[in-house]
């Protein structure tokens, strides 16, 4: 059983007030403690082996390194470490994406505090803790039909298109010109034999590929 000076928690928040309203939660109503809060990865990295946590506490949308891009490299460094992402964003890709480099949980920061050191425990414990919106957007993905006709980007452009996006604002998201955001719709189109955006939607959530 883990006792004060076993658990030790890291915190890596860029928003000050977000990552000492963290250090003080857990340190004056847990059983853990916070050994270190630093405000980007940059400035962590160097310190993170010498403090050697249990647990770190790690927002996605940092300064220069990504949450997501330093999971990997916080994992190198510390294997047996667990990481709990704590973030606004709530996308698929991103949280299969922080799931695949290694965090151990991924909570929203609209989380109440008793459920975050809840997730502390469950991790030390072996769990696999995640806020119920995240967990839901798990299972989707997991529902979803691996024999689909529609290519990853493809699946990627008809999600955003049901959610109201128009062709401009996924080729802004995805990074790719409108041009190929109009080729893969059309490509949709043609494999899903449709001539609609509400014709494709219909077809790709009743089987799935979405």
């Amino acid at each position: 059983m883990y006792n004060k000076a076993e658990a030790r928690i890291a915190i890596i928040e860029d928003d000050e007030t977000i990552r000492e309203g963290y250090a003080y939660l857990i340190d004056h109503t847990s059983p853990y403690q916070v050994v270190s809060t630093y405000a980007s990865f940059e400035t962590a990295k160097h310190q993170l082996a010498k403090d050697n946590p249990d647990v770190i506490l790690l927002d996605i949308q940092l300064p220069g390194v990504s949450g997501i891009d330093a999971l990997p490299l916080i994992k190198k460094m510390l294997p047996q470490v667990y990481v709990i992402i704590l973030t606004v964003f709530e996308v698929e890709k991103t949280i299969l994406d922080a799931l695949a480099n290694g965090a151990s949980g991924y909570f929203t920061k609209n989380t109440p505090s008793a459920k975050i050191i809840d997730a502390i425990k469950e991790v030390i414990m072996g769990g696999g803790p995640m806020s119920p919106n995240v967990a839901r957007t798990v299972i989707r993905s997991l529902q979803k039909n691996f024999d689909s006709p529609l290519t990853k980007r493809e699946a990627q452009i008809l999600d955003l298109i049901s959610k109201g996006k128009d062709r401009s604002q996924i080729a802004n998201e995805l990074f790719i010109e409108v041009e190929t955001v109009k080729t893969h719709v059309k490509n949709i189109y043609i494999k899903l034999n449709v001539n609609s955006k509400a014709d494709a939607i219909k077809i790709a959530k009743a089987n799935r590929l979405i």
